[in-house]
């Protein structure tokens, strides 16, 4: 029984061990990936801003401001990865919305072929229905978790009291 146990507890402070040094792997990689968009948002910010020294276009301008825009929303989204330790669905769903209609802005609607427009704007809905269904989604998920530990927590405790017509329903 002691054997056992001393596995376990083994086996279970090596994998915390594991699972600890993925973790900060990841984050480096996150704060690099953080640094390195910073980087790109500045270099992009100032060609940006010395393009305004020559004939301005409009659909350049544009196009970086978007560009600009869009590795904000990243960078924000990894802060967030980073501050949580999980990923914003709603963001990244924001950031991909944005990235498409930055191609459609930029390329010109009447320029790209009408199937390619058609499959942008269904992939825009699924994105926007995506959008609109999470808060329900997460509020149903938080429904069936929050039963499911009060009967566990339930069912631990009846395990540890004494047989109690009292504490029985």
């Amino acid at each position: 029984m002691l054997k056992g146990l001393t596995l376990n507890l083994n086996d279970w402070l090596q994998r915390n061990t594991i699972v600890r040094n993925l973790e900060f792997f990841q984050d480096f990689i996150i704060i690099s990936l953080c640094l390195g968009l910073f980087c790109v948002m500045l270099i992009r910010l100032g060609d940006m801003f010395f393009s305004f020294l020559s004939p301005l276009d409009l659909r350049q301008v544009t196009s970086d401001i978007l560009f600009i825009l869009i590795l904000v929303e990243l960078f924000r989204l990894l802060i967030d990865h980073i501050q949580q330790q999980r990923t914003s669905v709603a963001a990244a769903v924001e950031i991909t919305m944005v990235s498409a209609l930055r191609e459609v802005i930029l390329r010109g609607v009447l320029e790209i072929p009408r199937d390619q427009i058609f499959g942008i704007a269904v992939f825009l809905v699924v994105l926007a229905g995506i959008l609109v269904a999470l808060p329900w989604v997460s509020s149903f998920f938080e429904q069936v978790r929050i039963p499911h530990t009060e009967t566990k927590e339930k069912t631990q405790l009846t395990q540890l009291l004494p047989d109690n017509p009292l504490v029985n329903d």
